[in-house]
């Protein structure tokens, strides 16, 4: 098996796993509970809390424990949205932004809500003067991914933060989901109040998630019912949920230090190879852009028919995000990017894990040429 489908999910790690079933085992009381056992729960939530602040550099009371990127990035918005909406309801984001935020934008819209959507270039960049002239007195959010899950196009996060240091008012919001592990980002140097981060695509586990919230940074909640996550998020906790994640963040950093070259040039590899394939064209950057997520166009061809040739021969890549994977027409990433209608709609992904070889991804667009091939001798 060939795996390239990283960014919409990631193998766990083993020791992950062995964490999940042990805290499961041993230490499955409520860390509510007031008996001794909920009090052994609530000691390795509090380590788990106070190990990912470490890692992040930022405070235990800063991490807020979610269910994964959706549930962050809609806690980020609309929670600093309805909190401070009598200061102001002008809301700035991208227009390349992941279904889970760009959605919130909308619905927000739908509140009375007024919504600034930054277009981008032909990289997926977008323009800190554009963003400098959005900005107004009533201006109370702004909200952008770090690294785009389609095109892993990186955005001037650190600019950003520096432009958004002028305004006190107004609260800055990344989605970190497809950056963390592979591109750095200083939550604290750069201006950074909220940051979305999911376990899964760290080689962690479906369904946890954390959001940072820099303390003295109000938002109102979602969930309501009960105190847990600082009264920002109720629920039990999914304790050992929470502590794999711990365990998968520190490992997948430790990882980056130690592969991410290798990981860059891996992706050369894949670029270098796409260039000698007929009938494709690149839509990733090549430089500026995330070391792990290339996303081309294969002329002539649907998606979904080569994704599944390619299944056939245990070779696995995907269209889009996986949220929006089986949502036919064109992508709206790449049509924001100007692209056209027929190049955005035949749009391949593939996203690699430090764990990709340069002899997988060889095998991967060998088999990738052979199914072009025969597709465009069937429709001769």
């Amino acid at each position: 098996m060939i795996y390239l489908d990283n960014s919409a999910t990631t193998k766990p790690y083993k020791e992950v796993l062995e964490t999940f079933v042990t805290v499961s085992e041993k230490y499955f009381a409520n860390p509510s509970s007031l008996h001794s056992k909920g009090g052994e729960a609530e000691n390795l939530l509090t380590a788990a809390r106070k190990s990912i602040g470490h890692l992040l550099d930022a405070s235990p009371s800063e991490i807020v424990f979610t269910s994964g990127g959706t549930e962050g990035n809609n806690i980020a918005i609309k929670g600093i949205a309805y909190q401070h909406q009598n200061r102001g309801k002008h809301l700035i984001t991208t227009a390349i932004e992941h279904a889970s935020s760009y959605e919130s934008f909308q619905f927000l819209e739908s509140q009375g809500f007024e919504v600034t959507y930054l277009p981008v270039d032909q990289t997926g960049m977008i323009s800190l003067d554009n963003l400098k002239q959005a900005i107004r007195p009533d201006t109370v959010l702004v909200s952008m991914l770090h690294v785009n899950n389609e095109t892993g196009t990186i955005q001037p996060i650190k600019e950003v933060g520096e432009t958004l240091k002028k305004h006190k008012k107004i609260f800055f919001h990344v989605d970190n989901v497809q950056g963390i592990g592979k591109v750095p980002l200083m939550l604290n140097e750069w201006g950074i109040d909220l940051c979305t981060i999911s376990a899964h695509k760290i080689h962690g586990l479906k369904g946890t998630g954390l959001l940072y919230v820099k303390n003295g940074v109000t938002l109102s909640a979602l969930f309501t019912g009960g105190e847990q996550e600082y009264r920002r998020r109720a629920g039990t906790e999914n304790v050992a949920g929470i502590v794999s994640m711990a365990k998968a963040l520190r490992l997948n950093l430790e990882e980056m230090q130690v592969k991410k070259e290798n990981m860059l040039a891996v992706k050369h590899f894949i670029l270098n190879g796409l260039k000698n394939i007929n009938g494709i064209e690149i839509n990733t950057p090549e430089e500026n852009s995330a070391p792990h997520i290339i996303n081309f166009s294969v002329e002539g061809i649907k998606p979904e028919v080569l994704i599944h040739a390619l299944d056939k021969r245990d070779i696995f890549v995907s269209t889009r995000s996986a949220c929006s994977s089986k949502q036919g027409g064109a992508s709206r990433i790449l049509l924001e990017m100007g692209l056209d209608e027929k190049r955005a709609s035949t749009a391949i992904r593939i996203s690699t894990s430090y764990d990709s070889t340069e002899d997988e991804v060889k095998t991967a667009l060998k088999v990738l040429e052979e199914e072009i091939l025969n597709f465009k001798k069937v429709m001769r």
